[in-house]
């Protein structure tokens, strides 16, 4: 059995956002949006300022509705570009170069490209094109902590060489603008953003950053429709669902989760110090933080990322996990829980130590 100093441990993260970003007042009014149900969903969502790249203007002012071309296009090149920034970040923080990558997984939700962004991000960096490489698609909001899980795994076994993850969520390539209630629930809540976390084993006991103890994974078949990704016949787009039970249904399970997520270790909840949890939307963390009987104050950096950018769909948590860094009140001893949820249903969880 491996000891905790043999574990992979997570050594850096990095993080970026579009250039241009947007109060939920200024988007409402960008399109003109008078319907009071509609402005209620965007003002009443917890969220202050989104970044996002909206269509083009038309001559009159008025924002073009984007072709589902159009949006693939928006959904490469502004990934492309967040996602290099998000690796550049990462790297300064560890004080690695890009030469050192060894392992490289992409992951995003709001597009399909072949090839992925793992190949285009080697090409664009000049990463060694021998790097080992995976991309994870369409899992949705919690594929980062599944896709952790695999490069943990990779890290495990190639002890000592650099592991990165990047999260790649441009949400903009995939809004509809049909007025309905179901596009304008999903339109009020997701913000672009991309995420990077750097991870390695070295045996270095020294080695700064928790280690990824174990995972754990638990599906909710009955609520496997809940959250979903569908072909719009209508305006011959993509769009996403987001059944309006589903903060309710999360928050029901999480006990589950993490008794799953617990078991066997000897550690109770009470011996958890830190909590980064997916900014699913302000529902969704309310359940769950009432449900695990958790404070405002331990989700304060869920809180403020769903805040500050709104749910950016995998690559929230890492956000989360950023600004609980920054804070540098991590002691060693100490244990740490991500949660991450999405379509499935799923709750993903990570138990780290410091």
């Amino acid at each position: 059995m491996q000891s905790i100093e043999e574990l992979p441990r997570i050594t850096g993260v990095g993080t970026a956002v579009p250039p241009t970003s947007y109060s939920q007042r200024e988007i409402l009014d960008e399109f003109d949006i008078t319907d009071a149900r509609v402005r209620s969903v965007f003002l009443n969502s917890a969220i202050e300022r989104r970044g996002l790249v909206l269509p083009p203007l038309t001559p009159d002012g008025s924002r073009r509705m984007e072709s589902q071309g159009e949006l693939l296009r928006k959904h490469a090149a502004n990934g492309l570009s967040m996602g290099r920034e998000a690796i550049e970040e990462c790297l300064r923080k560890t004080g690695s170069a890009l030469s050192d990558i060894a392992h490289l997984c992409c992951v995003t939700s709001t597009g399909f490209l072949t090839p992925g962004f793992s190949a285009l991000l080697i090409k664009e960096l000049g990463i060694d094109p021998s790097c080992s490489r995976l991309d994870v698609v369409g899992m949705g909001c919690n594929a980062g902590l599944n896709a952790l899980s695999a490069v943990a795994g990779w890290a495990r076994t190639h002890p000592g060489e650099l592991a990165l993850m990047v999260c790649v969520e441009p949400c903009s390539a995939a809004y509809v603008f049909d007025g309905t209630m179901r596009s304008s629930v999903v339109n009020s809540l997701f913000g672009d953003g991309a995420a990077a976390v750097a991870v390695r084993a070295s045996g270095e006991a020294d080695r700064p950053g928790p280690a990824l103890l174990r995972f754990s994974s638990l599906i909710i078949p009955d609520a496997i429709e809940a959250m979903r990704y569908d072909w719009d016949d209508g305006p011959g787009k993509f769009s996403f669902y987001l059944d309006p039970q589903i903060p309710y249904v999360v928050g029901a399970h999480a006990e589950t989760a993490l008794d799953r997520l617990l078991g066997g270790t000897g550690l109770k909840r009470s011996d958890i110090s830190h909590w980064v949890v997916h900014s699913g939307g302000k529902k969704v963390i309310d359940s769950v933080r009432v449900n695990l009987g958790l404070s405002r104050h331990d989700l304060r950096h869920t809180i403020g990322v769903l805040r500050d950018h709104g749910n950016l769909s995998s690559g929230s948590f890492l956000f989360s996990w950023a600004r609980l860094r920054d804070e540098e009140r991590t002691v060693p001893g100490e244990f740490g829980v991500l949660m991450t949820m999405g379509p499935g249903s799923s709750i993903e969880m990570a138990l780290l130590g410091w």
